[in-house]
Order: C-alpha cells, then structure tokens, then sequence
C-alpha cells in the first residue's frame, strides 16, 4: 500500500465530515447515505507473545478509518480514498481475486468473503479516509477490513455479529491478501471501548475490558517514520526460537505453550534450555505474560506510575531479550525515560520500525513534541512523527 500523501487531521470531527460529504458528492455525482468509523489499535503491552498462547493488551484509538457509503445505481462497486490515488470501479460478481497491492483490495476482499458466506448485498459507491500513517503498526489494514465489514453487514442486514466480522475481516488479510497475521488488530479494532483496553487470549478469544482511564496523561504515539521492516525470515526466526525453547522445557514440564507458566517457573527451569539465545527468547515471553497480567491489575487500580514502569519493562526485554527493536525505537524510549513529563514508553508492534508510545502528562505534551522531535532528528537524522490520543471505541457509525 504506497502511500501517496498525508491529510490534514482535522480536530473538530463535524468539520472533517461535512469535507468528506462534500468530495463524496464530487468524486460520485451524487449524496452519501452513511458512515461508519473504525480505528487503528495500539498494544499497551504484551509484544511477540500471541503465538505463544499468551496475552495481549490493545486498546483502539480514536484515529482511524472513515467510510461513506451510497447505494450505486448501476448495481457496480466504486472505490475511491482520499488517501490514495488509485481507485477501483467493478461491476458485481459471484467472487472476486486480489489484484496487484492497491489499497482498494482490502474492501474488495470483504466483499468477496461476504458473497462467498452467501450474503446478499448489492453495488455500493465507497469513500474511504483514514488518518493513520501507513505502515506503522497501528493496524491501518484492520481498520478498513472492519469498518468495511461492519457496514455491509448494517446496510445488507447479514446478520452476522462482531466476532463473525472480525473472524471474517482476518480470513481476508490471511487468505485474500495473503498475509499471515494474528486476530489481535480485527479484534481491537471491532471490540475497542472508551477508556478501556482489552486483555485478549488470542487463542480462545476470551477477553475482559480493563478499565484505562488515563486521567491526566495522554497516550503519545510516536512513528519513528521508518516502516516496519520484521521480515518473513526474522518473524519465522522468533517463532522457531519459541518453539525450541518450549520442546526443551517439555521434557519436564506438562505444557502446551510458553505462556502456561509464569516467570518463578522458567526461572526455576530455565536450564533445560541450552542455547542462550532461546532461553533469552523464552524469557521474555514468559515474563511479558505476567506483565500483561500485572498490568491489567494496575490499570484497573488506577496505578498509572506502576503500569509505566512495566512498560519500560518490556521495551527493555523486547530490546535485550526479544531482540526486536531497533536504534529508531530505542532513541525514542531513551528520550521518554529522562523526560520528567513521561510515565511509561515502549515500542509497540512487531518492531524493527513503526511506532513507540508514552504515556505523556497533558500539560507536558507541547513541550514532549518539540524536544523529542529535536533530540529524535539529532540522532537519527530525521524527524519522527507524534500524536496524541486515549483509548477510544470501537468500530460503528459515525454521523452528524
């Protein structure tokens, strides 16, 4: 998905519409109907442990993906993004292939997977805009799956629920993009509430909202504007590792998953694994899993200052023992630990690139921007990205 150019993110919401409104009526000659939002998603903690049976925290963002729907009288399919300059107009058919990389595959996969379940849904002119950077990790693909399946499903009645859009939105990044992802952005990006974040079992899909109210700090999201560059080889590498690791630990111990125990148990047998590098894989992911479960404890006891310091915790595992992060994302995190506005920062998603977040205090995040822009450039040579956000809903309408 080559980016072609950024969007100006307007802060007064009613106003970002109308815009949109008004170039849905340009590019299509005729009024929109409806729209619909769905967000990206960060993970506050719990990195690289989802395909170890452990679990995750995400939480949406209220940056994401709007969508402007009108029925299209000749019964075809028009895509068009604000974002992008390829569009797409395709008559309806019984199912449909990915062609090339353009953006526009990941609505046309929804809509092949909806006909394929046997829905009935008719031609449709299609507005997309997102205001998440592409390519850093904030599940900007998730967010145009769900957003498109979601609306298809209101406006055609199919009857599915959310955990049906969201298994449906993963079978299109897995089967028609082809790309073999987890269910962690789907979910956050469908389930995601106010103030919540989500402690997630990947494998059962079991899942408690923990209260995350941030009071007086914002969650910063900095793109270190280098794209994520975890490598199919690297990615395979990792899970080869954990593998390893816990065959080792199962000549011993009755477990299916890395995640089935808790740090005082690998520490205790931790010597079953030779190799240094996997034990140092193995431990990691195992004490990352009690961090998520410290962490949702912390939150929901409104201990900010405690859930921070786990986050420096698992950037400093993520950057010793996971071996993931990169001089873009550590840069990032040194700055945020010697800053006294700053509770807690790590990189979040797969790494190598993409973004790191902090938890800023409000009247501190001016300030944060500017020095970390200044002290990130110095270093690295270029400029960093920074926003601001709380955790937000999940996906739905989004009308005035």
């Amino acid at each position: 998905m080559p980016i072609v150019r950024y969007y100006y993110i307007w802060q007064n919401v009613n106003t970002m519409l109308n815009n949109l409104k008004q170039q849905f009526q340009e590019f299509f000659g005729q009024p929109c109907q409806n729209i619909f939002f769905a967000p990206g998603r960060v993970n506050l903690i719990g990195e690289h442990i989802d395909y170890n049976g452990g679990l995750v925290m995400p939480c949406a963002i209220t940056m994401g993906t709007y969508l402007l729907v009108a029925e299209n009288p000749n019964g075809d399919f028009r895509f068009r993004s604000v974002n992008f300059d390829e569009s797409l107009e395709i008559p309806m058919q019984p199912a449909y292939e990915k062609t090339g990389k353009e953006w526009f595959n990941y609505p046309l996969g929804v809509i092949h997977h909806f006909l394929a379940a046997g829905k009935e849904i008719k031609g449709l002119d299609l507005l997309y805009f997102g205001n998440l950077p592409i390519g850093a990790s904030l599940s900007s693909s998730a967010s145009i799956e769900v957003v498109t399946a979601y609306a298809l499903n209101d406006l055609f009645d199919a009857g599915f629920n959310k955990l049906d859009l969201v298994k449906l939105s993963k079978r299109v990044e897995n089967e028609f993009i082809g790309v073999n992802s987890g269910i962690m952005d789907q979910f956050a990006v469908a389930f995601g509430e106010e103030n919540k974040a989500l402690k997630l079992n990947c494998d059962t899909l079991n899942y408690q909202a923990v209260e995350c109210d941030l009071g007086d700090h914002y969650l910063a999201i900095i793109n270190t504007n280098k794209p994520r560059k975890l490598t199919e080889s690297k990615y395979n590498e990792r899970v080869a590792e954990c593998q390893q690791a816990l065959k080792a630990l199962q000549r011993k111990l009755d477990i299916q998953n890395l995640c089935d125990i808790d740090g005082a148990t690998f520490a205790a047998n931790a010597n079953l694994i030779n190799d240094e590098v996997v034990r140092n894989r193995a431990k990691h992911v195992v004490e990352e899993n009690d961090r998520v479960l410290h962490a949702a404890i912390a939150l929901d006891e409104n201990r900010i200052d405690d859930f921070g310091k786990l986050m420096f915790a698992s950037h400093d595992s993520l950057q010793h023992l996971y071996e993931v992060s990169g001089v873009e994302l550590d840069t990032i995190v040194d700055f945020c630990k010697g800053f006294e506005g700053v509770t807690g920062a790590r990189m979040t998603g797969a790494g190598f690139g993409g973004c790191a977040i902090a938890l800023v205090k409000k009247d501190k995040f001016d300030t944060f921007s500017k020095e970390i822009e200044d002290f990130y450039t110095a270093k690295i040579g270029y400029a960093p990205s920074v926003y601001s956000s709380v955790p937000g809903r999940g996906v739905g309408s989004a009308t005035i």
